[in-house]
């Protein structure tokens, strides 16, 4: 059994000032503004729609990370409809072939309480079973049904700038499910890193 902390990456470059150029591009063609791009002008133009709720233009641009989180919250993540996914399935992947099972750390358990105790039980037991079950002839999509919500899965998610801040909106918010805040923020910390103006707006 190994435990390891949720981690994300971009799938591609992320040239957000390329992002910026474009979306003002097509953004202006509403307006047939074009003659009013200059250098630096893109910039004033995206926090312009933000600020006015002309979001739609935003989502001539998309973002896709690779995502490892538990499987919990990747059931909340493909709730957010405007997105395309592709996800390690338990069906087909046969965690006995690793002869273990990953579970994604539950950072609210400290180290040495005894509900992390508790939580470490479980888990084992879970993975014991699996490997039982595995072992006397179950298929993967069989077995997988001991397999707890704290098992390692990763995801691909593909989002348009416009619905990222909508994700960001909700999914960092206080009131979201602490592991997924601690994935969300991860994400957005380093978004705002990437993609200037777009998501400076989004706090928590």
């Amino acid at each position: 059994m190994r435990v390891i902390k949720p981690s994300f990456s971009f799938e591609q470059e992320v040239n957000g000032e390329a992002m910026l150029l474009t979306i003002e591009r097509y953004g202006r063609t509403c307006y047939k503004s074009e003659n009013r791009i200059t250098e630096g002008s893109a910039r004033k133009f995206v926090q312009s729609i933000i600020k006015n709720g002309h979001e739609s233009v935003l989502e001539h641009e998309k973002i896709t990370v690779r995502l490892i989180c538990d499987r919990g919250v990747s059931h909340e993540i493909v709730r957010h409809r405007i997105a395309s996914y592709s996800q390690e399935s338990t069906r087909y992947c046969n965690y006995a072939n690793n002869s273990e099972i990953t579970l994604i750390d539950p950072f609210f358990f400290d180290v040495n309480s005894e509900k992390r105790k508790i939580w470490l039980k479980a888990m084992q037991e879970s993975e014991t079973a699996y490997m039982k079950l595995i072992s006397l002839g179950a298929s993967p999509q069989e077995a997988r049904s001991v397999l707890p919500n704290s098992l390692k899965t990763e995801i691909i998610i593909t989002m348009n700038l416009r619905e990222w801040r909508h994700f960001f909106k909700l999914r960092t918010a206080s009131a979201a499910h602490p592991q997924m805040i601690e994935v969300a923020r991860l994400m957005l910390d380093e978004f705002k890193t990437k993609v200037p103006v777009v998501f400076d707006d989004i706090k928590y």
